[in-house]
């Protein structure tokens, strides 16, 4: 199949890459989350509120599970596990964490989603996995070649987050939000009281 194809490509392109992650099978196995929505992909994409200029570009993807492509992206939480870039279990909790991280005083985030068909939220879902970790200011090229590689035709390659959300907003039935928030642009602390969450309730049971 020609998506397999391009998934050995890919895997070549990215050969240079950040210190990758992998995370056993366990984790992986107990956070899987299937949503119960229609099969879609949904790019996000980061917008400094002062410049206009895109600051990172990623992609929730949500086929037979939903998971998030975070391409040399730093949001962490210690429940989500993660390989290379793929952050599984991508719950609405979880997925609200990570918008929260991104949405702060300096910063806007637009989501754009489309629904697709689930044989194509699959093959994004193996390219994405097969991808590899993302080196430094490569989230939007890595993920434009990813969306390209699905056979979107309003996809180029592009190492601009802007350039690429104006790609996906050519696909028929996007649908488009923002989100903002005025927290302080230290997003270490959102990280930091996640986390204290997140351990207060394993230790509640």
């Amino acid at each position: 199949m020609r998506w397999l194809a391009v998934i050995a490509a890919l895997c070549a392109l990215s050969a240079c890459t950040a210190e990758p992650k992998w995370a056993d099978d366990s984790a992986v196995t107990q956070a899987r989350y299937t949503h119960d929505g229609p099969t879609s992909l949904t790019l996000i994409t980061a917008i400094n509120n002062r410049s206009g200029n895109g600051g990172h570009s990623a992609l929730l993807v949500n086929g037979s599970e939903r998971v998030l492509w975070d391409p040399a992206g730093t949001w962490w939480h210690p429940t989500v596990p993660e390989r290379n870039d793929v952050l599984f279990g991508m719950n609405p909790t979880v997925y609200d964490f990570y918008l929260d991280y991104h949405a702060r005083e300096t910063f806007h985030v637009v989501l754009q989603e489309v629904e697709v068909s689930p044989e194509v939220a699959d093959q994004a879902l193996a390219l994405v996995k097969a991808n590899g970790a993302a080196g430094n200011a490569t989230c939007a090229i890595t993920t434009s070649r990813i969306l390209q590689a699905l056979g979107l035709p309003q996809m180029s390659p592009s190492y601009f987050p802007v350039q690429v959300m104006e790609d996906f907003a050519k696909l028929p039935g996007v649908s488009e939000r923002k989100i903002f928030d005025d927290s302080p642009d230290s997003n270490s602390d959102v990280l930091r009281y996640r986390a204290q969450q997140a351990a207060k309730a394993a230790a509640a049971g």
